[in-house]
């Protein structure tokens, strides 16, 4: 028997979060490329962890899953 999802993620937190790190990978994908080492620290990784904390903060906000109690 499987569980049912009605959101299956697609909540503004989690699109939110998606988007930014997406672009963070692209930004240090680009940096590691031209052999740019401090925008792939800070636009690279320091992006990423942003859109972490952001999509944690966000979900805490009441904008991520619902989370059902077990009966």
């Amino acid at each position: 028997m499987t569980a049912e999802h009605e959101d299956h993620g697609n909540t503004p937190a989690a699109w939110t979060a998606v988007a930014i790190i997406m672009v963070a990978f692209v930004v240090g994908a680009y940096a590691v490329l031209t052999a740019n080492w401090p925008l792939f620290w800070i636009g690279g990784v320091g992006g990423t962890v942003l859109g972490a904390v952001v999509g944690k903060v966000m979900s805490m906000m009441g904008m991520g899953r619902k989370v059902e109690a077990d009966a």
